[in-house]
């Protein structure tokens, strides 16, 4: 994971942490992260991406 959020001097983590989560949700990697958390038949992903194309 290449994604880093440095936190500035004096700067509270909760707001750090918005920013990173921020950060993945541009790049998609928490996107990602999900989709590919259970196995997916080709089958499956096929039938997926027609879904999402005909949207």
């Amino acid at each position: 994971m290449d994604t880093e959020v440095r936190v500035k001097k004096g700067e509270i983590i909760d707001r750090a942490l918005r920013r990173l989560k921020k950060k993945l949700d541009k790049e998609g990697t928490l996107k990602e992260l999900r989709n590919r958390r259970h196995y997916e038949k080709p089958s499956e992903v096929k039938r997926r991406e027609a879904k999402q194309r005909r949207r």
